[in-house]
């Protein structure tokens, strides 16, 4: 009986993919609904009531967390700004050529004194004096060349998902923005120090360990610069 009920969920999860690629070739991709990264507990937020407004001679700013505290994130759930500014470039320009040649010759004029049965056996062309003899020959020549160059400016929020042992902060963010019938994704994690976060709570990408940035987008445009499915396949395994 698992085997029907297995068969049946993966036939409609199929339908469901289905439905989902073609709803989204017809309407253009939809956004994903905001919610806390997945390492963050918990995953609910506990909103606090809204604090009374001070007095105009007060110097108490409303929302504030304490009077003499640090502002900077520096516990799970805080928030911060990562500045990724990427300009970078490079150009490398190999060549390789090899080429060798073997030639090996072995005579067998005695095997265990059946030589002679041997000539008899084999075709007429059998000589004892030259019974081995091999030579080959491979080229190959190859070149490869590089020149890219990226630059990337843009601005995220990231939250604090995690507090090392040693203090350091575990920060993941991710941003989505729709334009017609195209979504842009860009996501950013790594691990900060908390004293290279600056007094205005913003830390640059070139300060996070382990950083792990993706920029890309799905909808018409990125569906039709992409190469179809098989011819992806086809390069990938061709042995060719």
């Amino acid at each position: 009986m698992r085997i029907p009920s297995l068969a049946a969920l993966v036939i409609a999860a199929a339908s469901l993919t289905a439905c989902a690629s073609v709803n989204e070739a017809v309407s253009g991709p939809q956004l994903n609904p905001m919610g806390y990264p997945a390492q963050l507990v918990p995953q609910q937020q506990v909103y606090a009531p809204t604090p009374p407004a001070a007095s105009a001679n007060s110097l108490w700013r409303s929302g504030a967390k304490a009077f003499f505290k640090d502002q900077r994130a520096r516990n799970v759930g805080d928030i911060l700004t990562v500045q990724v500014d990427i300009d970078d470039k490079a150009q490398t320009q190999n060549t390789t050529a090899r080429s060798r040649e073997s030639d090996y010759n072995a005579s067998i004029p005695k095997v265990f004194g059946l030589e002679s049965s041997l000539g008899k056996i084999l075709p007429s062309e059998y000589n004892a004096s030259n019974g081995l003899s091999t030579n080959g020959s491979a080229n190959f020549s190859g070149s490869g060349s590089v020149n890219r160059a990226e630059k990337i400016s843009l601005t995220i929020a990231a939250v604090v998902t995690g507090v090392l042992p040693n203090g350091n902060l575990i920060v993941q963010g991710s941003q989505e923005v729709r334009t017609n019938r195209e979504v842009r994704e860009l996501t950013v994690s790594g691990i900060v120090r908390p004293e290279d976060i600056s007094s205005a709570n913003t830390v640059r990408h070139a300060q996070m360990a382990e950083a792990r940035i993706s920029y890309g987008g799905r909808g018409d445009v990125t569906r039709m610069q992409a190469a179809p499915v098989t011819q992806n396949l086809m390069e990938k395994f061709s042995p060719f």
